[in-house]
This record gives C-alpha cells, structure tokens and sequence, in this order.
C-alpha cells in the first residue's frame, strides 16, 4: 500500500536522506521552517498519514550553562522540542484515520551521554525522548511511536557548530572510529517503520559511542 508520509527537517542532511530513503512507491510532504499554519494546511492535501517522522532540530549554539541566556534556551527547546510536540499535536487527526500509522521521532547521542557545550541541546532531545515513551502508551494500539537517537552524522549541522578539535575527540570516542552517513539514519527510519511490534523503543545508531 502507498503510505502518506510527512517529515520535517528535509531541506539537508538526516531529513533529505530519509525523504530519499522513504520516497519509493509513497506520498511524500516534506516541511520545513514549518509552521502552524503550514501543518493546517496539510490538512487540505490529505485525509490520512502513515508515518510522521519529527526530524527538525538544531544545536542553535554551543555555550556553557554559565553563558547561556533564557531566550537562546527557549529558542533551543522550541526548535528541537516544541516543534516535535505540536506538530505531533497538529497532525494527529490524519495519523488516526491513516492505516497502521507510525511516529518516529529524531533525538541524539547527546541525550545519552551529556554534552559541556551543548547541555540544552542535549536536554530538548532527552525531553523529546520522554514525550516518545509517554505517548506511545497514551496512542496505543492505533498508533506506534518510536525514535532514533543518531551519534555523529556527516552533515552541514556540523559544519556550522562543530570545530575540527570537536570533530575529532567525538571520532576517538566512537568504536567504529568513523562518522554515519545520513543515508544510515535513514535506513533506520525504514527499518522502524517496517517493524510493526515495536513502538516506545529509542534505536541508538551511533558507532558505539553509547552502549547499553
């Protein structure tokens, strides 16, 4: 069956390579910089999904917890949390009548491990990681929620708030001593997808940076 798919956060990197990944035999709506106003509109375009994959987020700034400032938090846990919630919430009449729909939410390796520059980044995702658990409860049965928590991925997120130090101490800290390609998050959404018994699950996909 032809599923009806929207993901958020496409315009590079994890989002793209999950709309390639996703895109074969399926409706596709991708969004981003999205909007209230752009999900409503979703409405107009479709009476269903099958899948909702939460991919949008940002590091917005790397700062200590000495330096950060309330409106850069607010900004951080908007883009990386809040955006989760309420398109989650927007969309969640199509995900009902779609057949055998699924979320799949994107948090971080971050949230495992912690991060010193980036405390808030990592704290927005752990908080995306608790809202996956508590709705795949509250949804069940009709609707399964996972998420994939992505070590280092080769992508111009880094480019812009990552040094070359940086890059280089997360690289020795990954077993595999190398970085994911997005195209292998992307599998992994693909993989969630097709896994129809599991819902509330975080898939860590990250080298071996984090094991448990």
């Amino acid at each position: 069956m032809q599923a009806r798919i929207l993901i958020t956060g496409t315009s590079t990197g994890i989002g793209a390579a999950t709309a390639r990944e996703m895109a074969p035999g399926n409706t596709l709506c991708l969004h981003y910089n999205s909007s209230e106003r752009e999900a409503d509109q979703l409405h107009q375009l479709t009476d269903g999904l099958e899948l909702l994959v939460n991919n949008a987020g940002g590091v917005v700034q790397r700062e200590s917890i000495e330096e950060i400032e309330w409106e850069t938090i607010e900004e951080i846990f908007t883009l990386n949390a809040f955006s989760t919630f309420m398109v989650t919430k927007l969309v969640l009449s199509l995900l009902r009548a779609g057949h055998h729909p699924q979320i799949i939410n994107m948090t971080s390796v971050a949230m495992r491990t912690g991060s010193p520059s980036a405390v808030m980044y990592a704290a927005s995702k752990g908080a995306v990681d608790t809202f996956t658990r508590g709705i795949a409860k509250s949804l069940a049965p009709h609707i399964r929620v996972n998420s994939i928590a992505p070590g280092v991925i080769v992508t111009p997120f880094h480019e812009k708030y990552t040094s070359e130090e940086q890059l280089e101490q997360f690289r020795a800290q990954t077993p595999l001593q190398r970085f994911a390609e997005p195209a292998e998050i992307a599998r992994a959404v693909r993989y969630l997808y097709d896994s129809t018994f599991l819902t509330g699950a975080t898939i860590d996909v990250n080298g071996g940076m984090y094991m448990r």
